[in-house]
Protein backbone atom coordinates (compact mmCIF):
# COMPACT_ATOMS: atom_id res chain seq x y z
CA UNK A 1 0.00 0.00 0.00
CA UNK A 2 1.42 3.37 -1.00
CA UNK A 3 2.00 5.79 1.87
CA UNK A 4 0.77 9.31 1.24
CA UNK A 5 2.80 12.25 2.55
CA UNK A 6 1.23 14.07 5.51
CA UNK A 7 -1.09 16.95 4.70
CA UNK A 8 0.75 20.29 4.85
CA UNK A 9 0.78 21.87 8.31
CA UNK A 10 1.26 25.61 8.62
CA UNK A 11 3.30 26.67 11.64
CA UNK A 12 1.41 28.71 14.20
CA UNK A 13 4.38 31.11 14.08
CA UNK A 14 7.95 31.27 12.86
CA UNK A 15 10.51 32.35 15.44
CA UNK A 16 13.73 33.82 14.07
CA UNK A 17 17.18 34.11 15.51
CA UNK A 18 18.82 37.36 14.40
CA UNK A 19 22.64 37.40 14.29
CA UNK A 20 23.83 35.12 11.51
CA UNK A 21 20.28 34.06 10.59
CA UNK A 22 18.48 37.27 9.56
CA UNK A 23 21.52 39.53 9.22
CA UNK A 24 25.19 38.72 8.78
CA UNK A 25 26.40 40.49 11.92
CA UNK A 26 28.65 37.74 13.28
CA UNK A 27 31.78 39.06 11.49
CA UNK A 28 31.10 42.51 12.98
CA UNK A 29 30.74 41.05 16.48
CA UNK A 30 34.03 39.23 15.99
CA UNK A 31 35.77 42.41 14.81
CA UNK A 32 34.49 44.16 17.93
CA UNK A 33 36.10 41.45 20.07
CA UNK A 34 39.41 41.72 18.21
CA UNK A 35 39.48 45.51 18.54
CA UNK A 36 38.49 45.50 22.20
CA UNK A 37 41.00 42.84 23.24
CA UNK A 38 43.68 44.62 21.20
CA UNK A 39 43.18 47.76 23.26
CA UNK A 40 44.20 45.80 26.35
CA UNK A 41 47.01 43.83 24.74
CA UNK A 42 45.03 40.60 25.02
CA UNK A 43 45.58 37.79 22.53
CA UNK A 44 42.27 36.79 20.96
CA UNK A 45 41.99 34.04 18.38
CA UNK A 46 39.46 33.39 15.64
CA UNK A 47 38.56 30.10 17.34
CA UNK A 48 37.74 31.95 20.57
CA UNK A 49 35.48 34.27 18.62
CA UNK A 50 33.69 31.35 16.97
CA UNK A 51 33.11 29.76 20.36
CA UNK A 52 30.97 32.77 21.35
CA UNK A 53 28.60 32.52 18.37
CA UNK A 54 25.04 32.25 19.68
CA UNK A 55 26.02 32.91 23.30
CA UNK A 56 24.44 35.51 25.55
CA UNK A 57 26.30 38.81 25.60
CA UNK A 58 26.85 38.67 29.35
CA UNK A 59 28.62 35.33 28.94
CA UNK A 60 30.76 36.82 26.17
CA UNK A 61 31.56 39.77 28.42
CA UNK A 62 32.60 37.47 31.25
CA UNK A 63 34.95 35.56 28.96
CA UNK A 64 36.50 38.74 27.57
CA UNK A 65 36.97 40.13 31.07
CA UNK A 66 38.57 36.89 32.23
CA UNK A 67 40.93 37.09 29.24
CA UNK A 68 42.17 40.48 30.44
CA UNK A 69 39.79 43.18 29.16
CA UNK A 70 39.82 45.55 32.15
CA UNK A 71 36.16 46.55 32.04
CA UNK A 72 33.01 45.50 33.84
CA UNK A 73 30.88 42.93 32.02
CA UNK A 74 28.10 45.45 31.37
CA UNK A 75 30.61 47.94 29.97
CA UNK A 76 31.96 45.28 27.61
CA UNK A 77 28.45 44.38 26.45
CA UNK A 78 27.54 48.02 25.82
CA UNK A 79 30.83 48.70 24.01
CA UNK A 80 30.39 45.75 21.64
CA UNK A 81 26.69 46.51 21.08
CA UNK A 82 27.43 50.14 20.22
CA UNK A 83 30.26 49.03 17.91
CA UNK A 84 27.95 46.74 15.94
CA UNK A 85 25.02 49.19 15.88
CA UNK A 86 27.22 51.99 14.57
CA UNK A 87 28.31 49.84 11.63
CA UNK A 88 24.80 48.65 10.89
CA UNK A 89 23.51 52.20 10.83
CA UNK A 90 26.43 53.29 8.68
CA UNK A 91 25.47 51.16 5.69
CA UNK A 92 22.94 48.82 4.16
CA UNK A 93 21.94 46.00 6.47
CA UNK A 94 23.76 42.74 5.63
CA UNK A 95 20.71 40.52 5.11
CA UNK A 96 21.37 36.80 4.94
CA UNK A 97 20.35 35.16 1.62
CA UNK A 98 16.61 34.48 1.48
CA UNK A 99 15.91 35.62 5.05
CA UNK A 100 14.23 38.97 4.44
CA UNK A 101 12.19 37.58 1.57
CA UNK A 102 10.93 34.70 3.72
CA UNK A 103 10.01 36.98 6.63
CA UNK A 104 8.03 39.24 4.31
CA UNK A 105 6.27 36.32 2.60
CA UNK A 106 5.31 34.84 5.98
CA UNK A 107 3.71 38.20 6.82
CA UNK A 108 1.86 38.22 3.49
CA UNK A 109 0.56 34.71 4.18
CA UNK A 110 -0.67 35.70 7.64
CA UNK A 111 1.83 33.60 9.59
CA UNK A 112 3.12 35.59 12.59
CA UNK A 113 6.83 35.93 13.22
CA UNK A 114 8.98 36.85 16.20
CA UNK A 115 12.60 37.92 16.51
CA UNK A 116 14.38 35.94 19.24
CA UNK A 117 17.91 37.16 19.86
CA UNK A 118 20.52 37.37 22.60
CA UNK A 119 21.54 40.82 21.36
CA UNK A 120 20.28 43.80 23.32
CA UNK A 121 16.78 45.06 22.56
CA UNK A 122 18.03 48.41 21.25
CA UNK A 123 19.98 46.59 18.56
CA UNK A 124 17.19 44.09 17.78
CA UNK A 125 14.85 47.02 17.16
CA UNK A 126 17.19 48.35 14.46
CA UNK A 127 16.60 45.15 12.50
CA UNK A 128 12.89 44.92 13.34
CA UNK A 129 12.25 48.52 12.32
CA UNK A 130 14.00 47.97 8.99
CA UNK A 131 11.28 45.45 8.09
CA UNK A 132 8.49 47.66 9.37
CA UNK A 133 4.94 46.34 9.16
CA UNK A 134 6.10 43.39 7.03
CA UNK A 135 8.24 42.10 9.84
CA UNK A 136 7.96 40.83 13.40
CA UNK A 137 4.98 41.01 15.72
CA UNK A 138 7.15 40.29 18.76
CA UNK A 139 10.80 40.97 19.68
CA UNK A 140 12.46 39.06 22.52
CA UNK A 141 16.02 40.19 23.22
CA UNK A 142 18.78 39.11 25.55
CA UNK A 143 17.92 41.76 28.13
CA UNK A 144 14.29 40.58 28.20
CA UNK A 145 15.01 37.16 29.73
CA UNK A 146 16.80 35.93 32.83
CA UNK A 147 18.49 32.97 31.17
CA UNK A 148 20.17 33.21 27.74
CA UNK A 149 20.33 30.61 25.01
CA UNK A 150 20.88 27.58 25.20
CA UNK A 151 18.06 27.86 27.79
CA UNK A 152 14.64 27.91 26.11
CA UNK A 153 13.35 31.03 27.91
CA UNK A 154 13.51 33.43 24.97
CA UNK A 155 11.66 31.08 22.62
CA UNK A 156 9.06 30.23 25.24
CA UNK A 157 8.50 33.94 25.86
CA UNK A 158 8.07 34.66 22.15
CA UNK A 159 5.50 31.88 21.74
CA UNK A 160 3.61 33.02 24.86
CA UNK A 161 3.48 36.62 23.63
CA UNK A 162 2.11 35.43 20.28
CA UNK A 163 -0.44 33.25 22.07
CA UNK A 164 0.67 30.00 20.45
CA UNK A 165 2.09 26.69 21.63
CA UNK A 166 5.87 26.47 21.14
CA UNK A 167 5.47 22.94 19.75
CA UNK A 168 3.34 24.40 16.93
CA UNK A 169 6.09 26.86 15.99
CA UNK A 170 9.08 26.69 13.68
CA UNK A 171 12.34 28.22 14.91
CA UNK A 172 15.17 29.16 12.55
CA UNK A 173 18.72 29.24 13.93
CA UNK A 174 22.34 29.21 12.76
CA UNK A 175 24.35 28.17 15.84
CA UNK A 176 24.64 25.15 18.09
CA UNK A 177 23.68 27.26 21.11
CA UNK A 178 20.62 28.66 19.36
CA UNK A 179 19.50 25.28 18.06
CA UNK A 180 19.78 23.84 21.57
CA UNK A 181 17.60 26.68 22.86
CA UNK A 182 14.94 26.20 20.20
CA UNK A 183 14.91 22.41 20.62
CA UNK A 184 14.56 22.78 24.39
CA UNK A 185 11.50 24.99 23.86
CA UNK A 186 9.80 22.25 21.86
CA UNK A 187 9.73 24.20 18.58
CA UNK A 188 10.38 22.47 15.28
CA UNK A 189 13.92 23.66 14.60
CA UNK A 190 15.55 24.55 11.30
CA UNK A 191 19.34 24.93 11.42
CA UNK A 192 20.79 27.06 8.62
CA UNK A 193 24.54 26.85 8.14
CA UNK A 194 26.53 30.06 8.33
CA UNK A 195 29.77 30.51 10.26
CA UNK A 196 29.41 27.28 12.23
CA UNK A 197 29.43 24.14 10.01
CA UNK A 198 26.35 21.96 10.19
CA UNK A 199 28.59 19.10 11.31
CA UNK A 200 29.09 21.01 14.57
CA UNK A 201 25.39 21.75 15.12
CA UNK A 202 23.70 18.89 16.93
CA UNK A 203 19.95 18.44 17.09
CA UNK A 204 17.19 20.13 15.18
CA UNK A 205 14.66 18.76 12.71
CA UNK A 206 15.87 20.19 9.39
CA UNK A 207 19.36 21.24 8.29
CA UNK A 208 19.82 23.65 5.40
CA UNK A 209 22.93 25.18 3.88
CA UNK A 210 21.01 28.35 2.94
CA UNK A 211 17.58 29.97 2.97
CA UNK A 212 18.08 31.19 -0.59
CA UNK A 213 15.10 30.00 -2.62
CA UNK A 214 13.21 28.76 0.45
CA UNK A 215 9.71 30.22 0.26
CA UNK A 216 6.80 29.57 2.60
CA UNK A 217 5.62 26.51 0.68
CA UNK A 218 9.10 24.97 0.83
CA UNK A 219 9.41 25.74 4.53
CA UNK A 220 6.03 24.08 5.16
CA UNK A 221 7.08 21.07 3.11
CA UNK A 222 10.27 20.69 5.14
CA UNK A 223 8.70 21.14 8.57
CA UNK A 224 5.33 19.41 8.16
CA UNK A 225 6.63 15.95 9.24
CA UNK A 226 7.96 17.32 12.54
CA UNK A 227 4.92 19.54 13.14
CA UNK A 228 2.65 16.56 12.46
CA UNK A 229 4.62 14.44 14.93
CA UNK A 230 4.13 17.13 17.58
CA UNK A 231 0.39 17.24 16.96
CA UNK A 232 0.18 19.88 14.24
CA UNK A 233 -1.23 23.26 15.18
CA UNK A 234 -2.57 21.96 18.49
CA UNK A 235 0.88 21.48 19.92
CA UNK A 236 2.03 18.61 22.07
CA UNK A 237 4.39 17.55 24.82
CA UNK A 238 7.64 19.49 25.02
CA UNK A 239 10.45 17.07 24.11
CA UNK A 240 13.45 16.35 26.27
CA UNK A 241 16.18 18.65 24.87
CA UNK A 242 18.67 15.82 25.29
CA UNK A 243 16.77 13.84 22.63
CA UNK A 244 16.40 16.02 19.55
CA UNK A 245 14.37 14.78 16.61
CA UNK A 246 16.15 13.05 13.77
CA UNK A 247 17.74 15.55 11.42
CA UNK A 248 16.58 15.76 7.84
CA UNK A 249 19.61 16.61 5.70
CA UNK A 250 18.69 18.94 2.88
CA UNK A 251 21.26 20.18 0.40
CA UNK A 252 20.43 23.34 -1.43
Amino acid sequence: MTEHPPAPVLPAAVLWDMDGTIVDTEPIWQRSQVELTGRYGVEWTHAEGLALVGSGLERSGEILRDKGVDMEVEEIVEWMTDYVMERLRGGELPWRPGARELVEELHARGIPTALVTMSRRKMALVIAEALGERGFRVVVAGDDVDRPKPHPDAYLSAAAQLGVEPTACVAIEDSATGVASAVASGAVTVAVEHIVPLSEIGGGDVHLTSLAGVDVDRLVELTTPALTARGGSTGGAVPDPAHAADTEEVAR
